[in-house]
């Protein structure tokens, strides 16, 4: 299926949030992401389905000020 993560189209046999991103190397532990705009709390990665056309957003933390 064709979903956009990131701004970016990618195809993926991802059913869920946790296999898209194993899939795509990323670690869960250290990002927060967003389905359609609304955040996914890290309980719900592994039951979030995704379906084509859905767009994701994971995005890392920053420290600064």
């Amino acid at each position: 299926m064709r979903i956009e993560l990131n701004g970016r189209v990618i195809d993926t046999t991802a059913r869920t949030l946790d296999e898209l991103l194993q899939e795509q190397q990323i670690d869960p532990a250290t990002v927060a992401t967003a389905l359609n705009g609304e955040f996914v709390p890290r309980a719900r990665y592994a039951s979030q389905p995704l379906a084509a056309g859905n767009q994701i957003e994971v995005l890392s933390p920053m420290q600064g000020g």
